[in-house]
């Protein structure tokens, strides 16, 4: 019916079609139910179109986006790792790492290689556009956490410190989105939503 090009295509672009079903922990904002990663990494780049002079220096915006989109594709086979969750982040590099091989290997040879450079690239923070990449993808649900009452920071009993931790990378893509989080925090806390 197609090239074999054309197939393995297909074929992974039906394959990533099961992003949609996995559940994050993070509400959408009302809290009426958890999103899904797909919808995340979609959130994720209307960030970065909207927000993306404040990154520290200048971005690509198109490769940006790329990392954006392919971040979480591992996630059809590795899960969610919730970012609180020290015994379940053992573990997930290697998981991650399977689920990139085979999920990514579905595309053409130099796609896969692409893809899989991509997604390394993000998780990494070598460049610009991963450090700002990685900033919104940490920022994003924080958001959520705070719109929502302090969401899953609440539900997990997560402290400040543990949530510094975590988001503190944010600076590193872009300063004027850190120094919003960190007032954001601030008042999280005064308001009980994160324990001190």
């Amino acid at each position: 019916m197609t090239d074999s090009r054309l197939q393995a295509q297909l074929t992974f672009l039906l394959e990533i079609d099961r992003l949609k079903r996995i559940l994050r922990r993070t509400s959408l904002v009302g809290g009426d139910r958890r999103e899904n990663s797909a919808e995340h990494s979609w959130h994720l780049a209307v960030m970065a179109l909207v927000l993306a002079e404040y990154a520290n220096e200048p971005v690509d915006l198109l490769h940006t986006l790329k990392l954006l989109l392919v971040h979480d594709i591992v996630e059809i086979d590795a899960g969610d790792t919730f970012a609180y969750d020290v015994q379940a982040n053992l573990d997930k590099e290697a998981r991650e790492q399977a689920a990139a091989e085979r999920i990514f290997g579905l595309l053409p040879a130099e796609q896969c290689e692409e893809f899989r450079t991509l997604w390394e690239e993000f998780d990494a923070r070598q460049t610009p556009e991963a450090r700002f990449a990685n900033a919104l993808d940490r920022m994003m649900p924080s958001l959520q956490n705070y719109e929502n009452g302090g969401g899953t920071w609440r539900l997990a009993g997560v402290d400040l410190p543990a949530v510094l931790d975590r988001l503190r990378p944010i600076d590193d893509g872009s300063h004027t989105l850190w120094r919003y989080v960190e007032t954001m925090l601030a008042d999280a806390v005064a308001r009980g939503m994160i324990r001190r």
